[in-house]
């Protein structure tokens, strides 16, 4: 047995140059990345393999919400454990920024990338916008005798006592965006007012900003607060959800892509080029399936919705990210929303 396995392996490296032998090998340890994403798992799969495809490079990756993705990078600070942090509300990506968790990278692609959605130092570039809305599952409210809130004054009344979902803006950035919103256009004040006042309404927080509108899809709960696209993908699936955007304007994310410091050496070159490859049309027209709007020009999927369309506040992400820790704290002490939080995803 020993001789004919050995007389096969002669043949095979008379056949096959010993380069393509053992090439792949080799290869699967110099072309491989560790990622973490915020991206929807069933569009990160989409885009991993899409950029597999193209380039060759294994993506391994993680799905964190943005909060998550935060932490963990920050856990692993002097040991990170992956390359790039690809997805997630911008808010987040700039906090990140300053805890010094990522590094600066000028991609030759970003110059496709408006200039308001990306860092001035090339810390973070932004993929695509995606505005909080409310998403109403018209059949709950038709049986409770309830309307599509049209404001953030009227989701707070008690008509909607036991009807809402949203995540906690701890863990996600969805929810602390919605946070940052209202603070923005009321005044921390009344926003911790409103905030009080919304509880009041919810029956649980999420961990994952996606979950609140998958759980109105399906009848969970009467109304989610959540992002449009999201909400769009639900309704072209067939859900029975209605999207409604506050009348006194909203608030929005910057979904983006940073390298993270001090990541694994060896993985540099390959995360650059799948952070290249981002901000790309290819990358665009895989986004856009999912109903967001990319910043690159890209034919849009049926229904999705832009944010040129919409009444967006004049947003401070800089501020935000900046005041979320305190924000967040004082969000705890005053709705100690951890009781009420799911304990998973």
């Amino acid at each position: 047995m020993k001789k004919i396995i050995v007389a096969l392996f002669l043949c095979a490296l008379v056949l096959f140059p010993a380069s393509m032998l053992f090439a792949n090998g080799g290869q699967e340890s110099a072309q491989r990345i560790t990622a973490y994403t915020t991206l929807d798992e069933e569009l990160a799969q989409k885009v991993f393999k899409a950029f597999t495809e193209e380039t060759g490079i294994q993506v391994d990756w993680v799905r964190l919400s943005t909060g998550e993705a935060v932490a963990r990078i920050e856990a692993e600070k002097e040991n990170p454990q992956a390359s790039i942090w690809f997805g997630g509300v911008g808010i987040g990506h700039i906090q990140a920024k300053d805890k010094g968790l990522t590094m600066a990278y000028d991609s030759p692609a970003a110059k496709n990338i408006p200039v308001q959605f990306r860092d001035k130092e090339h810390y973070w570039t932004g993929i695509y916008a995606g505005m909080l809305c409310f998403e109403s599952n018209t059949q709950k409210l038709e049986k409770y005798g309830l309307k599509a809130p049209q404001s953030w004054e009227e989701i707070i009344g008690p008509a909607y006592k036991g009807q809402v979902q949203m995540a906690n803006p701890g863990s996600s950035g969805t929810a602390y965006n919605a946070l940052a919103t209202l603070v923005q256009i009321f005044g921390e004040d009344k926003a911790f007012e409103m905030l009080k006042g919304l509880d009041a309404n919810i029956t649980q927080y999420t961990r994952s900003g996606s979950a609140p509108g998958k759980n109105a899809s399906i009848g969970e709960t009467t109304i989610a607060i959540g992002y449009s696209h999201d909400g769009v993908k639900l309704v072209n699936e067939g859900y029975p959800l209605k999207i409604t955007f506050p009348k006194e304007g909203t608030g929005y994310e910057v979904a983006s892509i940073s390298l993270i410091k001090n990541g694994p050496a060896d993985e540099l070159a390959a995360a650059k080029k799948l952070y290249d490859w981002g901000l790309g049309e290819t990358a665009a027209k895989i986004y856009a399936t999912k109903f967001v709007v990319p910043f690159v020009d890209v034919p849009l999927a049926k229904g999705a919705i832009s944010i040129k369309n919409i009444n967006v506040i004049d947003q401070d992400d800089v501020w935000a990210a900046k005041n979320k820790t305190r924000l967040v704290e004082k969000w705890n002490q005053v709705i100690n929303g951890e009781a009420k939080t799911v304990k998973k995803k």
